[in-house]
C-alpha cells in the first residue's frame, strides 16, 4: 500500500466524489417527485392512469439497472433518441428508483386511517384536497423509513454507471486501475470515498426515522 499513490490519485476521485453527488442527487430528487406522483394516482385509482403506472413500478421493479442503462444509452439512439451518458444515468435512476419510491410512499399513504378520508369527504374535501392535507403529510410521516432505504440504495446503484462511461468513483477507480495497476491503493480510495458519503447520509437518516416514529421532529 502506497500514500503517495494514493494522494496521487486523490484530484481524480474528487472529481468523480463530485459527480456521484451531483448524479446521486438529481436522481433521487427525480425519483422522489416520480414516486409521489405515482403513488398517488395508483392510491386514489386514477383510471386507466394506475393501471399504466402499475405496469411501470413492476418493470422498473423487475428489471436490473444495468439493463436499463444499456437500453437508453444504446438503443435509443437507434429510433433517433439520443442522450449523453451523464443524463443516461440520471434517467435510469429516476427511471428505478421512482418505482421503488412509490412503493415506498404507498405502503405510507396506505397507513393513513380511513376515518381520516371519512371525515375528509364528509367536509366536502375533493381528491386533490384529500391528497393535499390529509394522506401527503400523514402518508409520507410513514414513508420515511423506506424513503431512508430508497435513498441509500439508490446511492449505491451509480456504481454501475461505470458501464457507460460516466466518470464516476468506480469508474474512476477502474479507469486508474487500468493505467498504472495498483488496484489495492485505488480500491481502498473508492471504500473510503462511498463511507464518507453513505456512513453520515446513513446515520442522519437513522435520526430522521426516530424523530419521526416519535413524533419529536421540530421539537
Amino acid at each position: 500500500m502506497s500514500w503517495t499513490i494514493i494522494q496521487q490519485s486523490l484530484p481524480e476521485f474528487a472529481k468523480g466524489f463530485r459527480l456521484t453527488l451531483w448524479l446521486s442527487l438529481v436522481g433521487i430528487l427525480g425519483a422522489m417527485v416520480v414516486g409521489i406522483i405515482v403513488s398517488l394516482v395508483r392510491y386514489f385509482k386514477v383510471p386507466y392512469l394506475a393501471g399504466i403506472l402499475g405496469a411501470y413500478v413492476e418493470l422498473a421493479r423487475n428489471t436490473p439497472l444495468l439493463i436499463q442503462l444499456f437500453f437508453l444509452y444504446y438503443a435509443f439512439p437507434v429510433i433517433g433518441w439520443k442522450m449523453s451518458a451523464a443524463a443516461c444515468g440520471i434517467v435510469g435512476l429516476i427511471f428505478l428508483g421512482g418505482a421503488y419510491m412509490a412503493e415506498g410512499f404507498s405502503g405510507g399513504f396506505n397507513g393513513v386511517a380511513k376515518t381520516q378520508l371519512e371525515s375528509g369527504k364528509a367536509l366536502g374535501m375533493s381528491s386533490w384536497q384529500l391528497a393535499r392535507y390529509v394522506v401527503f403529510p400523514q402518508g409520507f410521516a410513514l414513508s420515511v423509513p423506506a424513503l431512508a432505504a430508497n435513498v441509500i440504495f439508490l446511492i449505491k446503484e451509480t456504481s454501475i454507471f461505470s458501464v457507460i462511461a460516466i466518470p464516476e468513483l468506480t469508474n474512476t477507480a477502474l479507469d486508474l486501475i487500468g493505467l498504472y495497476y495498483r488496484s489495492n491503493e485505488y480500491l481502498f480510495v473508492l471504500v473510503i470515498a462511498y463511507a464518507i458519503i453513505l456512513i453520515p447520509l446513513s446515520l442522519i437518516l437513522t435520526w430522521l426515522e426516530r424523530k419521526v416514529r416519535y413524533g419529536t421532529f421540530g421539537n
